[in-house]
């Protein structure tokens, strides 16, 4: 669909996959919301390992039935639209690193917009 072509703005939120918003996983909080703000769509991505501010060393072992691992939430859109979400993050994102950077979009393909 061509609104999606062009310049965009890809926001990418670091977090830890046990962190939580009122007892859920705060990655679903925030894809919840960002769909509700409208956002044209976002992913989340489980690290293998990764090391924070905290300087924690977090990675995935098969003997540990609880697993501590970094995620990111990463959303493309406008400008405008990811500004305007920037918002909604503070009011449930406690820790965690945000960072934001221009891109381009040079093709989106979906069957449902042809």
């Amino acid at each position: 669909m061509k609104r999606y072509i062009g310049e965009r703005k890809r926001l990418r939120i670091y977090i830890d996959s046990d962190d939580r918003f009122d007892g859920r996983p705060l990655w679903e909080e925030i894809v919840k919301r960002g769909k509700e703000y409208g956002l044209a769509g976002a992913t989340v991505y489980k690290g293998v390992a990764g090391m924070g501010a905290h300087s924690e060393l977090r990675s995935f072992t098969v003997w540990s039935l609880s697993q501590k691992l970094p995620l990111i939430v990463e959303i493309i859109d406008s400008e405008s639209k990811v500004r305007g979400f920037l918002a909604q993050l503070d009011t449930i994102l406690t820790e965690g690193l945000v960072t934001l950077e221009d891109i381009e979009v040079i093709a989106y393909k979906h069957p449902k917009f042809q």
